[in-house]
């Protein structure tokens, strides 16, 4: 079984590190100091006391690795339809994609049913460029739960967490979701295969939609965002205002808004991811965790009026900062189209 994963950062490397040790025929494509690092010193994880090095083989160049059974997505969302062209090498007709990224995937229309069957969406696929040459067909989902960073280039340490939810747009259990699965748990990672992936991915991107840019405007924490008042009735607006989106597509959410504010609370004093890549000078990832709400709720005719505000702010926070590189927000339904 032949796995590249693409975009060996933080989330990449550890995935790298522990399918390896469990025997996977394993690639990594990643960049710069971190790639050469890896090809000196091999990858290393450091996870609580323990430290385990592999060496799989990397480079920044797709065209090196052949055809893959499985291409493993670690990218930031926004960074795809920039390497589409790089990753075609990668693809034979039996190549699986797994998004393992933040927000919206570009294949979440797909075997979805109903009048939204097979469209995109502009925020996160600008003119449907990845569904037409990566194609919906080959896609299984991912939710990444697991915090880790990158120590050092080579170097990714482990914060908490090994869960990894997967599933088939369509619900069911393929072989090849099930395969799949199996190598995680077998690296010592959960993964368990959902037949309802979409509620999963909007649990996570709950907390994403709203947290996240407000972190990037304030420069609180977790902790801070959800005990201040202010912030917390914030959060708990747009919360309600993408449940209303969700729900119209049949999303169904495992817990209310409080429970999954106060989840957040008690993860403690912990940095966004946007927060962190405003500190950093790196792009934030605004689109697909915020703006993709913002249309999909002009799609349905649902009002994010606490949502567009905060849109407005962070996207105009970030072009100052010469952080952002997405699109314009919609502003209405006729910016998603059907492939």
């Amino acid at each position: 079984m032949k796995i590249c994963i693409y975009g060996a950062g933080a989330i990449g490397g550890y995935l790298g590190v522990q399918l390896a040790r469990a025997g996977a025929d394993v690639s990594l494509v990643a960049r710069g100091a971190h790639l050469a690092a890896m090809r000196e010193r091999g990858l290393t994880l450091l996870a609580g006391e323990e430290k385990h090095t592999v060496h799989p083989r990397c480079t920044d160049d797709p065209a090196e690795l052949g055809v893959q059974d499985y291409i493993i997505i670690t990218l930031k969302a926004h960074s795809i339809t920039g390497v589409i062209g790089t990753m075609q090498p990668l693809l034979g007709p039996h190549t699986r994609i797994v998004t393992a990224v933040n927000g919206i995937p570009y294949w979440y229309f797909y075997k979805h049913g109903g009048q939204y069957e097979n469209s995109t969406l502009e925020s996160i696929d600008p003119g449907g460029r990845q569904w037409r040459e990566i194609g919906p067909e080959r896609a299984i989902g991912c939710i990444v739960y697991p915090a880790t960073e990158i120590e050092a280039p080579g170097v990714i340490r482990h914060v908490y967490g090994n869960n990894f939810p997967l599933g088939e747009p369509s619900g069911e259990i393929t072989p090849d979701v099930q395969r799949l699965a199996d190598l995680f748990v077998a690296a010592g990672l959960k993964a368990p295969v959902l037949d309802r992936i979409r509620d999963e991915i909007w649990l996570k991107l709950w907390g994403n939609v709203c947290f996240n840019p407000i972190s990037a405007l304030t420069h609180a924490t977790l902790d801070v965002i959800c005990t201040d008042p202010a912030t917390r009735a914030l959060s708990r607006a747009i919360m309600m205002e993408t449940q209303g989106i969700a729900e119209t597509f049949g999303v169904k959410f495992r817990v209310d808004v409080e429970r999954r504010i106060e989840g957040a609370r008690k993860v403690g004093a912990h940095k966004t991811s946007m927060l962190q890549d405003l500190e950093r000078g790196r792009p934030m990832e605004i689109d697909p965790l915020v703006t993709v709400v913002q249309e999909m709720g002009r799609l349905t005719g649902v009002a994010t009026p606490a949502l567009d505000s905060v849109l407005a702010m962070v996207t105009q926070r970030a072009r100052i900062a010469g952080l952002y590189d997405g699109i314009s927000t919609p502003s209405d339904p006729r910016a998603l189209a059907v492939a």
